[in-house]
């Protein structure tokens, strides 16, 4: 090889190192783990295939079975089978950094409308690959919601009356799901097929190639020949592609062990080796250089990710050089890999700090959600404050950020138990709620049977009281179902306001006739009020009865101008007082007036109470009259003409006197209620 290629070469690796492509960014990530490792070991311990048999051995330790997985599959559901695969590790796939997590989604607090989007949002966005657990968690949570809501059709099939053998349930969102699922879980087997295939083949070609690279020590050429032959394995060799993770090692040991071989062979000619060893070395403390630099690196998730590069290039694009310089630059590597391990690992510890209160945090908001759960009171409102305040204690959770990885799990499944257990908590209450609805769904439908019934009907007295009870029952009844919230209430409102329209119309009419009947009153008072007698007392006694019959003939005025009853009464007092009447007589036709103004303002409640009042009065006058005369007992030998005798003899007449008045009241008031 002429020293201008040498050059050009080393220009090409130097470059590679120093500005990698995004492709070789990806597969150098991959040997991060063991890049570190190999500071630890020299590096000749080898493990190595030698023998053919090794190597067969080699090509047939792939193995990926296959098994087939159902989708809950049942009389209610729309699901089909699809394979599940076995995946395969490549040795170029990425390993993942410590401390990144998947992004926590908490899948549970959205709606199956939703899930079906952050599905296809995945599909759509990320590898195929690398969805699986979320995929599984939509699934399951798809699941649960879509089996709560066939649960409830159930029971609503089952109350009208059907058969449970007859049940069938599925929705367009069912369907739509379980096609992204299907299209989901063909596409994951199609890369893991296609990914097993391209493993075998690539491990067939580098199996093919270490058999090459052996018989170059068997073939009778020029040595320039050959040692062509032997770069161009080696390029072949760089692009060959990844093999299994598990059979990395083995081949690629041997591939060394074989390399080394030949530049043994090459012994012979050590033109040709020295020329490489030099190259070699030059290569490889460029390596060094630029991983001693990286030590300087503030982005250290940057700078290891070039560490990785470099291990690799050290270990498959650069070959071996002079023995006495192996220890020397191996050290030197391991050195300067250490140091910027270090670093990395001081950062991460540092780091842990911080997760640790992140995590205490996050722990803190589940157990608030817990308490949440078992202190909400069983009402709607309560449970609407305890909705808003989960969502306020989620947002926090998601805002916390990252916790250590090996809790990551632990936190993040207490989290979702929490969540879930409030959730279902709350649903039941609306469940219970749901079955209360329809019961008061049944009570509203018979008070708008019962207003339906009574809308037109005429006897006011006695379906008014009604349709004002069963207003207050209505009130008083709790909330139905949405659905029929608006309908019944609509049948109601109008039953009762085509009652109450009736009533207001009737009554304006009975208003405008009451106002005439007060306008007649006043006339009539005036009349009254200037009345003159005559001589005759027994006429003049008849012409206020005349009179009083003339006003209750008048009729009933509007309540608020009643008052003119107790006017015409005062005016009957005087007109008593003018005559001398008996005060019996005239209290009981003061009675007969007040009797008639009660009736006129047809208010049965007052006539009622009256007649308590008057009751009340017979009982206090007898108790009364029972204790004056057990008083008398006191005086038997006392002579009735003793002035305390008398008097309390006197007491008793007077009391016996108005007992015969409240007695006639009664009869007439009584009567009068009869009538």
């Amino acid at each position: 090889m002429s020293d201008k290629n040498l050059q050009e070469e080393e220009k090409e690796i130097l470059d590679t190192a120093i500005n990698p492509s995004e492709k070789e960014k990806e597969m150098i990530d991959a040997e991060m783990d063991d890049a570190v490792a190999e500071i630890e070991q020299p590096e000749e311990k080898v493990e190595l295939a030698e023998s053919e048999e090794e190597i067969k051995d080699v090509s047939t330790a792939i193995t990926a079975s296959e098994e087939e997985k159902k989708i809950d599959n049942s009389s209610h559901s729309d699901e089909v089978e699809i394979e599940e695969e076995e995946e395969i590790s490549s040795s170029e796939e990425e390993e993942e950094d410590e401390h990144e997590v998947e992004e926590e989604i908490d899948y549970h607090a959205l709606s199956k409308k939703e899930l079906i989007a952050e599905f296809k949002k995945l599909l759509g966005s990320k590898p195929i690959q690398s969805i699986k657990n979320a995929a599984e968690e939509i699934r399951t949570e798809f699941q649960a919601k879509f089996s709560e809501e066939m649960e409830q059709k159930k029971e609503e099939f089952l109350e009208e009356g059907g058969n449970l053998i007859d049940f069938q349930y599925t929705t367009p969102l069912k369907q739509e799901f379980n096609s992204l699922y299907f299209d989901y879980k063909e596409k994951r087997n199609n890369h893991y097929k296609n990914l097993k295939r391209d493993l075998q083949e690539n491990l067939a070609k580098r199996l093919q190639l270490i058999e090459e690279l052996k018989g170059l020590l068997n073939v009778e050429e020029n040595i320039n020949t050959t040692y062509r032959h032997f770069k161009e394995i080696q390029e072949k060799w760089h692009v060959a592609g990844p093999i299994p993770r598990d059979n990395y090692n083995v081949v690629w040991n041997t591939y060394r062990h074989h390399i080394e071989n030949f530049y043994d062979f090459l012994h012979l000619n050590r033109e040709f080796r020295d020329m490489d060893f030099k190259h070699n070395l030059e290569q490889k403390l460029k390596i060094i250089g630029r991983t001693e630099e990286l030590a300087a690196e503030t982005d250290l998730g940057k700078a290891f990710r070039e560490l990785q590069m470099l291990h690799k290039m050290w270990k498959e694009d650069v070959g071996p050089v002079a023995k006495e310089y192996r220890d020397e630059v191996w050290e030197r590597f391991s050195n300067a890999t250490k140091v910027l391990h270090d670093k990395r690992q001081a950062h991460l510890q540092e780091m842990e700090a911080t997760f640790d209160q992140n995590f205490a945090l996050k722990k803190g908001l589940v157990e608030q959600i817990a308490e949440l759960t078992k202190a909400t009171k069983p009402n709607h409102k309560s449970w609407q404050q305890a909705m808003k305040k989960v969502q306020e204690i989620r947002d926090q959770y998601f805002e916390a950020g990252k916790v250590p990885r090996n809790r990551n799990k632990e936190i993040w499944t207490i989290f979702k138990e929490a969540t879930r257990n409030f959730n279902h908590e709350k649903n039941n209450f609306y469940k219970t709620q749901k079955k209360e609805q329809y019961a008061n769904l049944e009570k509203k439908l018979e008070l708008v049977r019962i207003a339906e019934e009574n809308m037109k009907k005429d006897d006011l007295e006695t379906v008014t009281p009604l349709m004002k009870k069963i207003q207050q029952d209505w009130k008083n009844i709790g909330h139905v179902p949405r659905k029929d919230s608006d309908k019944i209430w609509k049948r109601f409102k109008e039953a009762c306001n085509h009652y109450f329209d009736r009533l207001h119309a009737e009554k304006n009419e009975a208003g405008k006739a009451e106002q005439a009947n007060y306008e007649a009153k006043e006339a009539f008072l005036k009349e009254v009020s200037s009345l003159k007698f005559s001589e005759d007392q027994k006429a003049n006694l008849q012409l206020i009865k005349d009179k009083i019959t003339g006003w209750k003939a008048i009729g009933r005025v509007p309540f608020n101008k009643k008052n003119i009853d107790e006017k015409f009464n005062k005016v009957l007092d005087g007109l008593f007082e003018k005559l001398k009447l008996n005060k019996t007589e005239a209290e009981l036709i003061r009675f007969d007036n007040k009797l008639n103004a009660m009736v006129s303002q047809e208010d049965d409640r007052q006539l009622q109470n009256e007649e308590y009042f008057i009751s009340k009065k017979i009982i206090e006058i007898r108790d009364e009259i029972r204790q004056l005369e057990n008083n008398l007992g006191f005086f038997q030998h006392v002579p009735d003409d003793n002035p305390m005798v008398k008097e309390v003899r006197n007491n008793i007449n007077r009391q016996k006197d108005q007992l015969g008045v409240w007695k006639a009241k009664m009869t007439k008031i009584r009567t009068l209620r009869k009538e």
